[in-house]
Formats: C-alpha cells, structure tokens, sequence
C-alpha cells in the first residue's frame, strides 16, 4: 500500500490507489490502471487497460463468492460456493493483469487473469452465473436466474471451466478456475498441506468494450486531490456514458448521471458534462420522460425474448421513476446558463444530432412534458393533482428500496423542489432564445404560463408536507426510540427547542397525509432553490441536531430518522435497511454543496446564517470522519464504546444488499471542500 493512502483506514474499510503499471500488460503496451478496495466482506480489485475494464469481487465470510463485473455489455461471471463451517477471508496474490484471448470461434474475449488464496479446507463450488450483471444482481438477491443462461462446468484434473455464448450467438462470457494450491476431488476443492486453497482465475467477456475516459480528460484543474474519488470516478467514466456503480450497476442510470454531473460540474471537463447530458437526452421516451435504467447486453435479450419472442439485444429502457423527469431541466439550466463554459458552447451543443435528432429538439421535448404534468396542481393546488408514484409501483425516486418512502405515494423531493426547479429552468431556458429553433407553434401558450405554474408550485407544495410536533411530544418520542436502538438520547432531547420541532414529511401518504420520517431530502432545496428563511432554518436545525432528534452521527449524516413514526415504520427504517437510518455518501455531498449555495447568498439575516454555517460545520466534521468509505455507495453504523462506528453496509447478515465499493454519486466530493473558516460543530 502507498504512502498515499496507507494510513487511511476505517472500520473494515481499505483502499489501495489507481496507478499506472510500469509493465506491459497482458493486452500489450496499454497502461494498466489498477485500484484496490476492502470494505466489509467484501475484496475488490478494479482494473483497466484498453479494451479491458472488469471489477474483482472476492466476498469472505461463511459463503464465500467470485465475482468479476464488466461495464462492457454490464455483464459478468460469478461463482457462488456452498456454506462454510466458519468464516473465511480471500486474499488476492498480486494485481489482476488486464487479458484479451480468442473464444472457441476466433472472436475475442477481454478480462482478467488473477491468482486467489482462501484458508479453507474444502470448497464446494455451487453455482456459476454468466450473463448479464442483472442477472447476476437478481441471482444474489433471490437465488434463481433463467435457465437458458446457466451452465454447467468441464472438469479437466485440477482445471474448472464454464463458457458460453450469449443467447443470441454472439460471443458470450467465460470463467476458468486452476487449481494451484490443493486439488480436485468428488466435485470438491481440497486444501494443500498448508490448509490453503490456491486458485489461478480467467474471467472474461465478449461484450464490446466502452471508450475509458480519464486524467485531463474528464476532470479539470479545480478537482480535488482526493486519490480514492478519483479512482472511482476513471474507472466508472466512459465515452459513451458514465456509470452509476460497480459491481452491481455497471451501466447508465439517469438520476445518478444528472445529479453526479451536477454537483460534480465545477470539476468536470466540457466534454464530460456534455457525456453526462447527452447519454439522458439519447434514452428520453417519446414523450420526453428520462430512461432511469436501460437493459443491454444479455437483459435487453432476455426482456425482448419475453415481449416480442426476438432475440435482438436492442437496448430496453426503464421509464418507471419520477423523479430524474424534473432534474433535466435544472441541471441542463445549470450547464448552458449558469456555467460559463457550457455557456459558450451551449448553441452549439444544443444542435448536435442525437441519435438523428438535436439535442435541443430533445430537451424541449422534456420540457413539454413538464408542463403538461405540473398544470393540474396549478389549477387545482390539493395532494391528489401532486406527482405521485406510477400506480403498482412501491418506488419512484431515489430512494427506490420498497420501504424507502414508508409507504407514501407523493414524494417530497419530487414536489417540493424538483417540480419547481424544472419549472424555473424552463422559463431561463425559454428567456434565453437558445430554444428558439426547436420550439414548435403549440409551445408557445404552455411556456407563458410556466412562470405562474412555478410559482403555484412553490407557494402551495411545501406546506402540505410539513410536520409539527409539540415539544414534549417530540422529546417522548426521541426517548422511546433512542432507547429502543440502543443510542444515547439526552444530547437529542436536550436539542428539541421549547417552540417544538418541524421538518418536512418524506412522503404524503395514498390520501395525502405526510408521513413523519425525518429526511435529508431538503438538500435538493438547498441545492436547486432559494428557501425562504424560516424554511432555511428548519432545515439546518435538522442537519444539526444530533440524532434521533435531528440526522447528525458520528457516522456521517443519516438519510432517514423515524423516530417520529411508529413501531412499524421504525422497523422498516433500521441501519440494515438500504434506505432506512444508514448513510448515502452522496446525500452528505449535496447538502454540503446546497448550504455552500444558500451562504452565497446576500440576503439573509444574521441568525440564519448562523443556522447554515453551524450545520455546514457538523456536516463537514462528519464528511471528514467518513473519508475512508466516501467513495463507497452508503454504510451502517453502531453505537459502541460510546460512538458512533462506521460499519460497511451489506457486512451484516441482516443488511438487505450490498454497498458498491464504487459509486458515481459519492465521487462528488472531487467538487467540494470545506470552507477553510475552520468551525467545527458545537450543536448538542
């Protein structure tokens, strides 16, 4: 490990950085670009060289697994082994060395070669999934995956091989397994003398490889110093698109692409926001709704196979949030506006062809759909006219885990801030003539009204999500559960002020009724808004006081305090919960680029100020606390010892799903810093 990051260790968490190696690799004179990560159970590996991108995912523990995902095509290979009596750790013999070699009927194949070691006695192997990432995803989380896609193992002395083409005859995936260390036998792995089995492993794809972007290429001069956001960032940023998160979400996701290019914009290079904006405009629907995932590869085979009876690996889109629909506006805003870089470019860039149409052609094509979706609430300002979850669905934004929302049907992020952000991006967009040349004859009558539109929007939405709580109420409630989860809850109640406690609903319920699960969701008002004072100061209060009173840990800031909700709810909402009280890295990124926003501004009193500049130092002491796991997708935590102590989420037997080591939303740290007045916080 480097002098660099040696000492940077957390809880379970380990990071070895990205580097170039001095030898040739595998692929030939190619630099290898190389990073490691442990984090929980978890040992990963993150490699790319030329037309080789591929994440090594060696997961220890009592059921250990071999996993190498591939941004080409989002696919993968895994290997899933039988239970072990007790825990077992992998560890990797050297780095992983990018290979290119030829599958049976000449094509090639790109992957990793890499020598893996576990002290255990005997391993079984179980099952073997090569395919699609998704399917992979669905196999770990259910245990099941289409019977065309799986196969079955060669045998040959101490060597293990599963191939296979992809469904529709293209060169498909590949997982070799020598035994080095040990030896085969009756369908088992068998240790050597030393108690160690040793395992030499090829995994490989034949889906075709994206074009890497990095260095100079993807960020600017203003990028921070920060070597593990950094690696994260290159390995997840492509040409074609960047990618949401590795292992599990090695492919274009909209919300994660939109609100990473925003809040990472200032450290961004033109061409790499323009990637960012481009790969959302090139997935809308015909009626201007933002794709918030896409089947490709092997999924898209397996989706049309269902619908059509084809095997045409024809992308398939996922239009089922509502959420990303209303941050196009705002952050192309942001870019061919408010940036003066996109600014320039902005004409320019809003007449490339997309796919055959402009990209200013697609982008009003969003806008019209805001419109026509915001007039009803204008005209009729009660929660049934608001943006609702699509019906059948238990999710809708980001927080997209079945219990996210605690059952609620209308989103606060999406009504109270991103309906009116879209809204005032229209008419900016509108006023600036850029749009001129892709606007037809019937937009005129809906982009007058969109200023009234948004001014309803901002006037009425707020109010119908928020929550008041007597003081005593509240400081009963905060006892109960602080007790309940084991935490302390005198610093919380000591924070309640006498006037008692509010903060904004994270949803209405079907009839309208918020839902009183304390939220980081007001980052987003921080960040696309200007809130009103008393609004503000709502809003800091609940970024600073400690938790379960407010969202503040030892940990890092969490996104969800139920303490106000009953016992139902707070089940739902536990730190093995993926949207329940845990840490997203992100999250903390954009309240800290909101508040940064909000002190910007000239026209706030003296005391709400304060209010900003105290939670902006709470968060940023909890930001630095977590540095070892920023770039990671979220984590846990545990109070002990008197502490809050970070826990890698997806370690416990009881957390719902695993945590990507690299996530392209908690990258955006590259883009911040703290302000340099040095405050540290003192609430509670």
């Amino acid at each position: 490990m480097s002098a660099r990051t040696g000492a940077r260790w957390l809880a379970t968490v380990r990071r070895a950085p990205l580097v170039a190696a001095a030898a040739v690799a595998l692929t030939g004179a190619t630099p290898v670009q190389q990073y490691g990560v442990r984090e929980g159970l978890n040992l990963n590996s993150f490699v790319r060289s030329g037309p080789v991108a591929a994440h090594v995912v060696l997961r220890s523990g009592k059921v250990p697994r071999l996993l190498v995902a591939f941004p080409a095509g989002n696919s993968g290979v895994a290997l899933w082994f039988a239970p072990l009596a007790g825990a077992a750790q992998w560890t990797l013999a050297g780095q992983p060395q990018p290979v290119t070699q030829a599958d049976a009927r000449g094509r090639p194949l790109h992957g990793v070669r890499f020598t893996v070691a576990i002290p255990a006695a005997r391993l079984v192997p179980q099952q073997a999934v090569l395919s699609s990432i998704r399917v992979i995803r669905d196999y770990q989380a259910l245990g099941k995956a289409p019977a065309e896609v799986l196969t079955t193992a060669a045998t040959t002395g101490n060597a293990i091989h599963w191939s296979r083409d992809r469904l529709d005859g293209a060169a498909g995936y590949d997982l070799a397994m020598t035994v080095v260390g040990g030896r085969i036998a009756d369908g088992a792995i068998l240790a050597g003398a030393d108690g160690v089995i040793r395992l030499a492993v090829t995994a490989l794809t034949g889906e075709t490889p994206l074009t890497p972007r990095g260095g100079d290429d993807l960020l600017n001069a203003h990028a921070q110093p920060d070597a593990g956001a950094r690696d994260a960032l290159t390995f997840l940023s492509y040409r074609e698109k960047f990618l949401a998160g590795s292992w599990r979400f090695d492919t274009y996701f909209g919300r994660d692409t939109l609100m990473s290019v925003r809040l990472l914009m200032p450290a961004l290079q033109p061409q790499a926001v323009e990637t960012g904006l481009t790969s959302v405009l090139a997935r809308l629907s015909r009626e201007g709704e933002v794709a918030h995932e896409e089947d490709i590869g092997e999924f898209a085979i397996l989706d049309h196979r269902k619908s059509d009876g084809s095997s045409s690996a024809a992308p398939v889109y996922n239009y089922n949030m509502v959420d990303s629909d209303y941050m196009l506006a705002p952050v192309a805003r942001a870019w061919l506006l408010d940036d003066p870089r996109g600014r320039t470019r902005a004409a320019a860039y809003l007449a490339q062809r997309v796919d055959g149409e402009t990209a200013g052609a697609r982008l009003v094509r969003n806008l019209r759909f805001v419109l026509a979706r915001a007039a009803p609430f204008a005209r009729d300002p009660v929660p049934s006219r608001l943006i609702a979850l699509k019906p059948g669905m238990d999710a809708g934004e980001w927080r997209d885990s079945n219990d996210g929302l605690a059952g609620g049907r209308i989103p606060y992020d999406v009504n109270a801030v991103l309906v009116p952000a879209a809204l005032d991006a229209a008419v900016a967009l509108q006023a600036s003539g850029l749009l001129r040349p892709y606007l037809a004859a019937g937009d005129a009558a809906p982009f007058a009204q969109a200023a009234r539109i948004a001014a309803a929007w901002r006037a009425q939405a707020p109010s119908l999500f928020d929550v008041t709580l007597p003081a005593d109420t509240a400081r009963r409630q905060v006892t109960d559960y602080a007790r309940a989860i084991g935490v302390p809850d005198a610093p919380a109640g000591q924070a309640i002020p006498a006037a008692g406690l509010r903060f904004p609903a994270i949803a209405l319920d079907a009839a309208g009724r918020p839902i009183p699960v304390q939220n980081s969701d007001p980052g987003f008002a921080l960040l696309f808004d200007r809130p009103a004072e008393a609004a503000l100061q709502v809003m800091a209060a609940t970024f600073a006081r400690p938790f379960p009173a407010g969202l503040r840990t030892g940990a890092g800031m969490l996104v969800a305090n139920p303490a106000f909700a009953g016992a139902a709810i707070q089940r739902r909402f536990s730190a093995n919960a993926y949207h329940g009280t845990v840490v997203w890295s992100w999250q903390q990124a954009l309240v800290a680029a909101g508040l940064a926003r909000q002190l910007d501004r000239r026209d706030l009193s003296a005391p709400t100020r304060a209010a900003l500049a105290q939670a902006q130092a709470c968060l940023w002491d909890g930001i630095e606390a977590t540095r070892a796991v920023q770039s990671s997708e979220l984590w846990s935590w545990r109070y002990a010892g008197g502490r809050y102590q970070v826990v890698p989420f997806g370690a416990a037997g009881a957390d719902v799903d695993e945590s990507n080591a690299a996530q392209l939303w908690s990258t955006v740290y590259l883009a911040l810093r703290r302000p340099a007045d040095g405050a540290r916080c003192t609430s509670g």
